[in-house]
């Protein structure tokens, strides 16, 4: 029987580093922060500050050094923490990033919901 997104998403969250919204807090200004969400997202909802944007659809890009579009924040081989609106994307895009090397990385569990949920602060962009 073919696997269903949610199956994908477990299989990921189970590969990857789960972080809740404290420890992503406590890793900020030492980390890349990632946002997978697309741009009307982020315009509705607003961000996490110091968060880089990239949709989902074009981490792949950003990420691998050997791609035309590759992003030089990806290159320092530092911590990665990728979020999306409640953590399904970011974990399935955590495992990715393993795939392409990334070693030290991982997502926040919940995603941005779960970091309003605690009263973190939104930047709006």
């Amino acid at each position: 029987m073919p696997k269903t997104a949610k199956d994908m998403i477990m299989a990921a969250r189970a590969r990857v580093e789960n972080l809740s919204a404290e420890q992503v807090a406590t890793e900020l200004g030492g980390a890349l922060l990632v946002d997978l969400r697309e741009a009307d997202e982020l315009g509705k909802e607003g961000a996490i500050a110091g968060a880089v944007h990239v949709p989902r659809g074009l981490l792949e890009f950003a990420a691998d050094p050997t791609s035309p579009a590759h992003r030089a924040e990806f290159a320092t081989g530092g911590r990665v923490i990728l979020y999306c609106a409640s953590g399904g994307r970011s974990a399935l895009a955590a495992a990715t990033l393993k795939d392409l090397g990334y070693e030290r990385v991982a997502h926040l569990d919940g995603g941005f919901k779960a970091w309003k949920d605690q009263g973190r602060p939104v930047e709006r962009k």
